[in-house]
């Protein structure tokens, strides 16, 4: 462990962090954002944003000027939220590996400023949107409250549903993207919704299982951190197969996507029923979270893909 991590403290501000090893605003600023999260974020929020243009018959060059409010948007609205969540879990983050090092934990930013900076971006996020449709705005805004106030507030400390309640908000970019060229939403819309919803809980009960002792030591109730790793597998496993009719109720979009998206189901599903087999619970659970991440990259392009003609007529 080197001197920076032995000397950090949330109360400690800059003294905390050794000369060698401040980081800089860019790096405090990406850390805060959580910027995995906002650009995973931002694919599903582009498939919607495609998906919309495709279902509606108008062509993505006509849309260049919504297309970049609802993309500038969602990731403001992301991004506020997660500097948020980062502002509010100060006092636990300093247990765990992944986020002790951010600068609501190391006080390379004060949290006075870090809250400002999460309502000032989360704010500025929704006006964009509402330059699009009110819709996009309101729906950007109950994904926001949701992570914000009902997930990381509420839930996250208390029960182990909370994973549930926070896949509501990871759920709705594609619900952003969509009502901004479509406000009257589509069926297509709900199922990307349901995908997204259903997706995370194998993907972050993997990850949680990775995390099990640090989030103990945190007091976050984690599935697996309470009922333990066999109740977790069974979840996982029964999460993946709801995933499996979701496809056939994207017909529009071809039989190309309906055998691959199938397959990508098959595959994860074969996975998660081989965690009842295997002697290392916390490899399979890499392989699940691995797997999960590939996963939602070739679902969500794919579905661009195989409407990429279309947008440009």
């Amino acid at each position: 462990m080197d001197k920076a991590e032995t000397t950090s403290s949330p109360l400690l501000g800059n003294s905390s962090v050794t000369k060698e090893k401040n980081p800089t605003f860019f790096a405090d600023w990406k850390a805060l954002i959580k910027v995995g999260i906002v650009n995973s974020n931002l694919i599903t929020t582009f498939a919607g944003f495609w998906l919309a243009v495709y279902f509606t018959n108008t062509a993505f060059t006509a849309n260049w000027d919504i297309f970049l409010l609802t993309m500038a948007g969602s990731a403001l609205v992301i991004a506020g939220g997660c500097i948020m969540n980062n502002w509010y879990d100060a006092d636990i983050d300093p247990v765990m590996s992944r986020t002790k090092t951010r600068p609501s934990v190391t006080g390379s930013i004060p949290r006075g400023r870090i809250l400002m900076m999460g309502v000032a971006t989360s704010a500025a996020g929704h006006v964009l949107l509402l330059f699009t449709t009110v819709e996009a705005a309101v729906i950007a805004f109950l994904g926001w409250f949701t992570y914000v106030v009902l997930y990381t507030m509420w839930s996250k400390r208390r029960y182990t549903l909370n994973t549930a309640v926070g896949s509501f908000s990871g759920a709705v970019p594609p619900l952003i993207g969509w009502a901004a060229v479509d406000p009257g939403l589509h069926t297509t819309a709900f199922i990307l919704f349901l995908i997204m919803f259903i997706w995370q809980t194998p993907h972050f009960l993997a990850l949680a299982m990775k995390k099990t002792k640090e989030y103990k030591a945190a007091g976050v109730p984690m599935l697996p951190a309470v009922h333990g790793f066999e109740m977790t597998k069974r979840q996982i496993a029964v999460y993946i197969a709801c995933l499996f009719p979701l496809p056939f109720f994207m017909g529009e979009l071809g039989t190309l996507f309906m055998v691959i998206a199938t397959l990508l189901n098959i595959g994860w599903l074969a996975i998660g029923i081989s965690g009842f087999f295997t002697r290392n619970d916390l490899k399979w659970a890499n392989m699940i979270f691995v797997y999960s991440l590939n996963y939602l990259t070739i679902l969500f392009l794919l579905m661009v893909v195989v409407t990429f003609e279309f947008p440009f007529s």
